[in-house]
């Protein structure tokens, strides 16, 4: 009885507990979404020039006005209050020396963080601190935004639990601080209990039991904790040990003293015997005290207990069982099974009955409905009194036991998994879950799409057959995350780069991770591991980041990309003390193009251009589209006069051949300007502006020609091409 009574204190302290973290993680999971959307809306310039009441409208919504939460504080990048969720304009307040702030200012923390117990400056009331950083646009620290939630909702969740007047409810973070207890003392905000017996077995594991005196007041307490999600908080529920135990002590001293009282009726007998017939009325007297204390055992056992001979005739019930069916004792005793129970339900137990009057016992579960009208499900068992080892049976023991709360919590169990299954059927991402020796348990219909595999097929398949993974360049294998969760029996991933080859020869690019199954006695029982597809997501990157370096039309490197090529070629030109040419042109007629024959041909005719141009370049050349039909060009190496020459012969002869728009054989004019390295400018913006002069200098001059930039004070003067230019076309 009492290891029951331990055991039972446990399962409350560890029901309560997980009750309590999950009610605060609720809190703060819908929370954190919260903050992470007003971080965001920080980020956006539109947003905070908006009117201070419109922006408040935007900024803190009504999923910032959570039970429990106090206002939301949004700081600068030195600490100092912007603005509230309170929608006033707010009196300067420095929060630069919260432990928050300096987190996020050195950049030593990174996504929510959960600070310490502090006193409101604003209210003056005991809060938590709940916050993360913002950013501005261009990714710089932005502040903070903090929510705090205050220490009053956790004491009135707290306060709503009956556990005792000894017992304890705390709320810890996982440095052994103290944020809120029960029963709420003066000063145990802040208060840490790190470096304690007890602060050392909370902080080893995520949940447990353990039995030791508290820090605070020294009371022996029995301590259920849980971690509250994946949150540094923890909640303790401390059981007094004299509570727990106080039921005990009380029915171990009756059930003592009903032993006791027995052995001493027994020594009655003996001594009755003994002294013969004088005695026989004391021993009578001290028989009937036994009848009524067995009576009384048998009133108080939680079970119904009942004997009916062999003719069904009832003998005695307990109280338990007079309750059940809504009759004294007295009344039942010699009632047939069948008038006490009714027609119907005596034809459902009638042949139980006549298997243990045959001298089987009978074992079995049935739903009753006592005499409140409230169902019940009870075990019930019927045992064969034979009167001795092989006599014949006499009558039939009945005990029933009220299972209805265990039905109930398999029901609810039931519910679970079916929630569970469901769930995993309906997620987009492969699920693959093992046994604890990697071998495939369960496939869900995704796992069973990108693997292959149907799932009665992979049962009991090593995992690295079913879901064979690779490096990113298909060849080399890649050891299976599930496998590394079960090695080292922790979490692992998610992890990009890799690649699952499907039993068909189907590749995908996924995300991996892995977490072990651990049962409530820390055995490993198996892993589970979740495959999400990124193929397209891949695809989408690589084609972006090629957008973003390569103009959409021409295919040729945009200004981004030219920038990075002209820094690396000047480096180059300057350590090996050699040439480098600018050259901007930018096409005549275009706009006419435009113009006459739409914008669609225009398209052609600079790709067409386009094509022209990096035909006739050099493979070290790069050929740029700055953007409309101006193109730009990077010449390493040029700097002999014969070379401008033959360069500005080439660009030319590429507008000599007429353009095919639409069927028509058209011709476009070209200018040039050019400008050299180190003559004309010593960083690429330098050489830029005076190619672009020397281009404006080409156009005023006339078409087909490249001039090139001489001085600040002098005309760019013409390049002469090496070659002659062809007959020309008539232009557009």
């Amino acid at each position: 009885m009492r290891n029951y009574a331990w055991q039972h204190a446990e399962r409350t302290g560890v029901n309560l507990a997980y009750t309590l973290q999950q009610s605060i993680a609720t809190l703060l999971k819908n929370l954190d979404p919260s903050l992470q959307g007003l971080a965001k809306d920080l980020a956006s310039p539109q947003i905070l020039a908006m009117d201070p009441d419109l922006r408040n409208r935007v900024l803190f919504d009504h999923s910032l006005r959570a039970e429990g939460l106090s206002a939301v504080l949004v700081l600068d990048a030195q600490g100092q209050r912007m603005f509230d969720s309170g929608g006033f304009v707010p009196d300067v307040v420095d929060f630069s020396d919260r432990d928050y702030f300096q987190a996020f200012q050195s950049g030593a923390q990174q996504g929510l963080f959960i600070g310490k117990p502090v006193r409101s400056r604003l209210t003056g009331r005991g809060t938590l601190p709940i916050s993360r950083a913002w950013f501005q646009q261009d990714g710089s620290f932005g502040g903070v935004v903090a929510g705090s939630i205050r220490l009053d909702y956790f004491h009135a969740l707290f306060a709503a639990v009956q556990i005792g007047p000894k017992s304890s409810l705390n709320l810890y973070h996982t440095d052994g601080t103290l944020i809120a207890r029960l029963p709420q003392e003066a000063g145990d905000m802040g208060r840490s209990v790190a470096g304690s017996e007890n602060h050392a077995r909370i902080a080893s594991r995520s949940s447990g039991t353990f039995t030791n005196r508290a820090v605070i007041d020294g009371v022996e307490r029995l301590y259920a904790f849980q971690q509250v999600g994946d949150f540094p908080l923890v909640v303790t529920v401390g059981q007094s040990a004299d509570e727990v135990l106080a039921s005990w002590r009380r029915n171990s001293t009756l059930l003592g003293s009903f032993a006791l009282l027995l052995m001493l009726a027994c020594l009655g007998l003996a001594l009755l015997f003994v002294r013969e017939l004088q005695q026989r009325q004391q021993l009578a007297a001290q028989l009937h005290q036994a009848e009524r204390d067995l009576h009384a055992i048998l009133d108080n056992l939680p079970s119904m207990i009942s004997y009916w001979d062999s003719e069904q005739r009832n003998r005695f019930v307990n109280q338990s069982t007079s309750a059940m069916f809504g009759h004294s004792p007295e009344a039942v005793r010699g009632m047939l099974a069948r008038e006490l129970l009714g027609e119907k339900d005596y034809a459902l137990v009638r042949p139980y009955l006549e298997q243990a009057l045959q001298g089987r016992v009978q074992v079995f579960e049935r739903t009753l409905t006592d005499a409140k009208g409230q169902k019940r499900h009870m075990q019930v068992s019927y045992t064969p009194d034979r009167g001795g080892s092989n006599g014949p049976v006499q009558g039939i023991f009945v005990q029933m036991t009220d299972i209805s709360e265990r039905k109930r919590m398999e029901d609810e169990l039931f519910q679970e998994k079916e929630l569970m299954r469901l769930t995993l059927h309906s997620i987009g991402d492969a699920v693959v879950c093992a046994d604890a020796e990697g071998r495939v348990s369960y496939l869900n219909p995704v796992a069973e799409r990108m693997t292959g595999w149907q799932a009665f097929d992979a049962s009991g398949r090593d995992v690295d057959e079913v879901a064979p993974l690779y490096l990113a360049n298909g060849q080399q294998t890649q050891p299976s995350p599930l496998r590394v969760a079960l090695a080292t029996q922790a979490a692992c991933g998610p992890t990009r780069g890799v690649v699952l080859h499907r039993k068909d020869g189907q590749r995908f690019e996924v995300e991996e991770s892995a977490c072990p199954i651990i049962d409530r006695q820390q055995r490993l029982t198996g892993a589970v591991m979740v495959l999400h597809d990124v193929t397209e997501t891949m695809a989408m990157a690589e084609r972006m980041a090629r957008l973003a370096q390569y103009d959409a039309l021409t295919d040729l490197p945009n200004r981004v990309l030219l920038q990075d090529r002209a820094q690396h070629a000047l480096a180059l030109a300057r350590r090996e003390k050699r040439g480098l040419g600018v050259m901007y042109l930018d096409l005549d007629g275009f706009k006419q193009v435009n113009d006459t024959l739409g914008h669609d041909a225009g398209d052609q005719l600079l790709v067409q251009f386009a094509h022209r141009l990096v035909a006739a370049m050099r493979q070290s050349d790069t050929v740029c589209r700055q953007g409309g039909d101006e193109f730009v060009l990077l010449l390493p190496g040029l700097e002999d006069p014969r070379q401008v020459c033959a360069v500005a012969g080439k660009v030319l002869g590429v507008c000599q051949e007429p353009f095919v728009l639409r069927g028509q054989a058209l011709k476009v004019g070209l200018s040039g300007g050019l400008a050299l390295f180190p003559q004309h400018g010593s960083d690429y913006e330098e050489l830029a502006r005076h190619a672009d002069a020397a281009l404006y200098a080409a156009k005023r001059g006339g078409r087909m020609q490249v001039r090139s930039y001489v001085g600040p004070e002098a005309e760019p003067e013409r390049i002469a091409p090496t070659d002659p230019p062809a007959p020309a076309l008539p232009d557009v």
